[in-house]
């Protein structure tokens, strides 16, 4: 299972444009660390999941998901630009988190 979590990481990480460096600035990890949850070589803690779910807008189940379409869905409306720093990271994770809620409340409400 690290091993999928690693590819969709590096799939989502690579589609935002985000270097490993700034990724794992941003979780508060040293690159090495970030590296190798990449590469499947360690598990990554929920914790690191949780944040980087919010970083790249998607749900934590996404990350455990083999089907690469649905990674590849995801991908289309992936967020792109260079040189941001680490307030601008921030920021988009929180803009990404409000965009998820809302559409999760959407969901439920056209559910009832």
């Amino acid at each position: 299972m690290n091993k999928v979590i690693g590819n969709n990481l590096k799939a989502l990480r690579e589609a935002n444009k985000f270097t490993q460096e700034r990724t794992a600035e941003y979780l508060g990890l040293k690159r090495s660390a970030y590296a190798n949850y990449e590469s499947g070589e360690r598990e990554a803690p929920i914790t690191v999941l949780e944040k980087v779910c919010s970083l790249f807008g998607c749900d934590l189940e996404m990350l455990f998901s083999e089907d690469k379409s649905v990674i590849d869905n995801m991908l289309v409306c992936a967020f792109r630009a260079d040189e941001l720093s680490d307030n601008d990271m921030k920021e988009v994770a929180l803009f990404k988190e409000v965009v998820m809620n809302y559409l999760k409340m959407d969901n439920l409400l056209k559910n009832e």
